[in-house]
Order: structure tokens, then sequence, then C-alpha cells
């Protein structure tokens, strides 16, 4: 079946793939935000993230494979990803002597400083995004994409 400008007719969108479209819209324009945060102290969301992700595993570090695991978002390449961060000395990599299979990744006292003076903005820009929803239905929301995200997939 054609429309009236000769195309084929789309059938209408299911409630699940609007759902889906509305999650990732909201997502970026969420993550925009964030990231124009952190673009003032030249990083990239994706390096913020793991510099977060290292300083909340304190002075034992975390191998490469525990930082991809608690990331955000999937980055095929976390390898390159910290090499440009030990290039800022913002982390540091060590072998481990009882395996030298595993590296461990720490975060520097530098890495510690960049964030410090981020923390409070992100925190409030957080608040001011969220600020127009009651708090119980913030928590519902959280509660509804934690099921969405721990569904196991087919």
């Amino acid at each position: 079946m054609l429309n009236s400008k000769n195309k084929p007719a789309r059938p209408p969108a299911s409630l699940e793939e609007r759902i889906f479209l509305a999650l990732l819209k909201a997502a970026d324009a969420l993550g925009q935000e964030a990231e124009q945060l952190t673009r003032s102290a030249n990083l990239t969301g994706t390096q913020y993230n793991v510099l977060r992700i290292l300083r909340g595993a304190g002075p034992e570090g975390l191998a490469c494979r525990a930082i991809g695991e608690r990331m955000i978002t999937h980055d095929p390449d976390i390898t390159r990803l910290l090499d440009r961060l030990e290039k800022q000395r913002l982390i540091t990599r060590e072998r481990q002597k009882d395996d030298r299979r595993v590296v461990k990744t720490r975060i520097t006292p530098r890495g510690l400083e960049l964030l410090k003076p981020l923390d409070q903005p992100m925190r409030d820009l957080h608040k001011r995004q969220f600020r127009h929803m009651a708090g119980s239905r913030l928590k519902t929301l959280y509660d509804l994409l934690e099921e969405i995200r721990v569904v196991p997939q087919n």
C-alpha cells in the first residue's frame, strides 16, 4: 500500500517501539547535558565514567575487564581509552606479579583532583534534570528501568 507521497505505508509503531525510541531520546538529551559539563574538564563522558569507576574501586584498582563491565556504555576499545587517560597521567596501570595476565588500573591523585570540582555540578545537573518529577515517580521510573535492564536476553 502506498501513501499520498508514493512511499510504502508504514505500520503504526508498537507501544514497545515508541518506548524504545523515547528511552533513547531521553538518554541522549540527558547525556548531552552531562557531556557539556565533563567537557569543561577536558574529558569525554566515557573518560569521566572510567575515572568515576576507578575512584569507586579505591586503591586496589580494577582490571580492564572489570572496568568494561561497570561502564555505562560499552566501549569496544577500552585499552585505547585507558592509554589516553594514562598519557594524561590520570590513571596508572600495573601488571600483577602473582598473575602476569592481569593489569590493574588505578586512578592517580591528579585524576582524583580532576573529578573533585565536577562532583557537585554533576549532582546539581541531575537534580535539575529531574526536578519536575515527584520523588515517588522517580522511584517508580528507577525501578522500571532496572527491570528492563536485567531482563535476560534470548
